[in-house]
């Protein structure tokens, strides 16, 4: 029988195997390089048996950093002929060959939770980084706001790629022009499980648009026809503001604004308040129409900081209907597909920022959903996401934010040593 003790060892072997000398791969193969919000789950997986190492994966991260602050989604620290799209695709003028595009800011959420677990030790790292979390958060708050709501112009962005709150504004792309390409990801992974060609046709004509207007922000927000103002980007970087205030005060650093910046991003995460859905929802910010979806997206209140007894009543119903977790889609929604990416699985490291929410609230949920997560990950492995209904597992496999989470919280449901040795 396979024990806390062996699934702790496990967890960490995986996170050591994905090491690439200073930043995690999320798996081999499929994954290859750097992914900004991965990293920032690994770097507490990290923390947990190997402090100096956590510091390490995000200070690492940042060295990719644009000179407007933008921190982008992939970082090419070296070549791999196996991914698509590469480097040369995308033609990001940052410091380190990299993606146009960024991802959810956790990192100074992490940053925070690490800094934490050891003040003495983080006090340097989190000195350097605060300037360089600072700055990113600025560029949200200068390029990427609708309603105080934080939009992206990509998909990839939310790192939700494929969930149907995306369909219609991508339904109005046309991407004729796109040419040929050949994708890599269903070399490594059954096709079922990926986004579909009409999906992937549309994320690489929004790349090449990206890469033709030289990811001029002022530009993009003119000729882009994608963007979407998301709960994912809204609560995390809402979240964000709120530790890197909390960091700021604890060791006298520049604070000025971001109370400000609080009180704007709680204005926009209400106008991602759907009355009809009574759900916190994505909304096109180009036509204004609702995506009239309950994500797990929609369940990042509570990681926010905001409570809301209709959302809860929602998770309460959606937990209802699935064994493990919270599904990426809602089981009740015809576009829902267990196996599917975004439109249906559920996710460890969705369900831990969900959780880790609902803990700090002391909502009644919160220790059945990280009990569920656990059970999940030690019946079924560290998949990179898995079936909701059966836990069957899906995607890449020994995934480095599944181990992490393991490590950092889902193992605590019953008293795991987290990792620790």
């Amino acid at each position: 029988m396979t024990t806390t003790k062996d699934l702790d060892k496990q967890a960490r072997d995986i996170l050591k195997q994905n090491d690439r000398g200073g930043y995690t791969i999320p798996t081999k193969g499929l994954y290859p390089y750097q992914w900004n919000w991965d990293s920032a789950f690994a770097a507490l997986g990290f923390a947990q048996f190997d402090i100096e190492r956590a510091w390490q994966e995000l200070e690492t991260l940042f060295t990719a950093q644009w000179d407007d602050g933008m921190v982008p989604h992939i970082v090419f620290h070296q070549s791999d002929p196996g991914y698509f799209p590469g480097p040369d695709i995308w033609g990001g003028t940052g410091p380190v060959p990299s993606s146009g595009i960024t991802q959810p800011p956790i990192a100074a959420t992490m940053a925070h939770l690490i800094y934490q677990l050891d003040p003495q030790k983080g006090e340097p790292h989190m000195r350097a980084l605060y300037p360089k979390l600072r700055a990113w958060h600025d560029w949200f708050m200068q390029w990427r706001l609708d309603q105080g709501a934080v939009y992206i112009t990509h998909p990839w962005e939310a790192g939700r790629d494929n969930t149907p709150e995306w369909d219609a504004p991508m339904e109005r792309i046309d991407p004729a022009n796109v040419g040929e390409y050949e994708r890599r990801d269903t070399q490594h992974v059954d096709g079922s499980m990926r986004p579909t060609k009409f999906d992937y046709d549309r994320y690489i004509w929004l790349v090449q648009m990206g890469k033709r207007l030289n990811w001029n922000q002022p530009q993009l927000r003119v000729e882009n026809p994608f963007q979407v103002a998301d709960p994912t980007m809204t609560f995390t970087l809402l979240r964000a503001q709120r530790d890197l205030l909390a960091l700021g005060e604890a060791l006298g650093l520049n604070i000025n604004g971001l109370a400000d910046d609080i009180l704007r991003l709680e204005s926009g995460a209400q106008s991602l308040w759907n009355p009809e859905l009574q759900s916190f929802d994505a909304r096109d910010v180009r036509t204004g129409e609702w995506a009239n979806c309950v994500s797990n997206a929609s369940f990042l209140c509570w990681y926010a900081g905001i409570d809301s007894p209709e959302q809860s009543a929602q998770l309460e119903r959606v937990l209802s209907q699935v064994k493990y977790g919270v599904p990426s889609h809602d089981p009740a929604s015809p576009k829902f597909d267990g196996r599917r990416y975004w439109r249906g699985p559920t996710w460890a490291i969705m369900n831990q920022l969900i959780g880790l929410g609902l803990e700090e609230m002391n909502h009644p949920l919160a220790e059945k959903l990280r009990a569920t997560t656990r059970d999940l990950i030690a019946a079924h492995g560290f998949a990179e996401y898995f079936d909701p209904t059966d836990g069957s597992p899906a995607g890449g496999k020994a995934f480095t934010w599944t181990a992490a989470v393991w490590l950092s919280w889902a193992n605590k449901a019953e008293g795991g040593n987290n990792g620790r040795d």
